[in-house]
């Protein structure tokens, strides 16, 4: 019956199987978050944030969709060892816009220093020549 109730059941078009995961405790392992996450359904893969600036991350694959949605509208706000857990879908083009603008603001400031253009200044007074 949970089955046909699924295949009935109308999901939002940012649901996948993926999911984002921040806040999580810096000492967390992967055992724990199978312990954690593996309650909601089967899981193919989670992979923990180990570089400074993704600590505290991790991203949790689901074999199946509604699994992942049962994890995230359970877990989102869930207490772990005292931090309080932000799970999202995990949305690809999101991610690279924004490691876009972060790539193009680097490029400008490269740019400006190179030209010695003082980052203050953003408009220019061309009628002063």
């Amino acid at each position: 019956m949970a089955a046909r109730a699924r295949q009935n059941m109308r999901l939002p078009p940012e649901v996948n199987r993926a999911l984002y995961v921040r806040n999580l405790p810096f000492k967390i392992t992967a055992e724990e978050m199978y312990d954690i996450f593996g309650k909601f359904g089967a899981i193919r893969q989670i992979r923990l944030g180990n570089a400074s600036d993704t600590r505290g991350t991790a991203f949790v694959v689901y074999e199946d969709i509604y699994d992942a949605k049962n994890a995230l509208d359970h877990l989102s706000g869930f207490n772990v060892c005292g931090r309080y857990l932000v799970v999202l879908y995990y949305q690809q083009t999101k991610m690279m816009k924004r490691l876009d603008t972060e790539r193009e603001m680097k490029e400008l400031a490269e740019m400006r220093a190179r030209l010695g253009i003082d980052s203050g200044d953003t408009a220019v007074d061309l009628t002063s020549k």
